[in-house]
């Protein structure tokens, strides 16, 4: 016997999304579809607690814009909600002031998207993710891959740019000043 799946299912609301109870996963919604997220793994935390230090003490000290961490959400789009969730983000001062002081997701796509690749991630999905940040308005989109220990940077209309551990990271046009060597970011591991 087949079982009709009802057609008054409606995608989830951001709003839903904020309220569901803390179970110890991250989501995100995709076009208004509910997607767990795996938690991260002992070098994605220290490899985005990294990425959050060094980007913070910069940013703060210059007044540049707000850090985010994984727990924060970007509301991407409306109608179906879009809500993704980088493990590190930046926004610029003026967007952060422009936003207001409203709780619930940043209404936007962050200037700058870190994502830290698990073993648990799909190369479709990230890929996925970068298409979602970069169509939304972002200006860079990090990828850190911990297993080949090199670094992609996505930017608009542009190819993607490979780091490896002697070359330094760096998004001057939108962090101005914030550098770090790639292989920092991986001395610890």
């Amino acid at each position: 016997m087949v079982t009709e799946v009802p057609r008054d299912i409606r995608p989830m609301t951001a709003q839903e999304l904020l309220n569901i109870p803390d179970d110890g996963f991250r989501y995100e919604l995709v076009r208004g579809e509910l997607r767990k997220m795996s938690p991260a793994g002992r070098f994605q935390g220290k490899i985005a607690a990294l990425m959050t230090a060094s980007l913070w003490g910069h940013a703060e000290a210059n007044r540049l814009g707000e850090v985010y961490t994984a727990e924060s959400g970007f509301e991407l789009a409306r109608d179906p909600d879009h809500v993704r969730v980088p493990d590190v983000a930046f926004v610029r001062r003026d967007r952060e002031e422009s936003a207001g002081n409203q709780d619930g997701f940043f209404p936007g796509a962050p200037d700058v998207a870190i994502e830290v690749i698990s073993p648990s991630d799909r190369y479709a999905r990230v890929n996925e993710k970068v298409a979602d940040y970069l169509d939304s308005g972002t200006l860079a989109v990090i990828l850190i891959d911990p297993r080949s220990r090199n670094v992609r940077v996505h930017r608009p209309q542009a190819a993607a740019v490979t780091l490896t551990e002697s070359d330094v990271l760096e998004v001057d046009d939108v962090i101005p000043g914030w550098r770090i060597p790639v292989g920092d970011i991986f001395r610890r591991l």
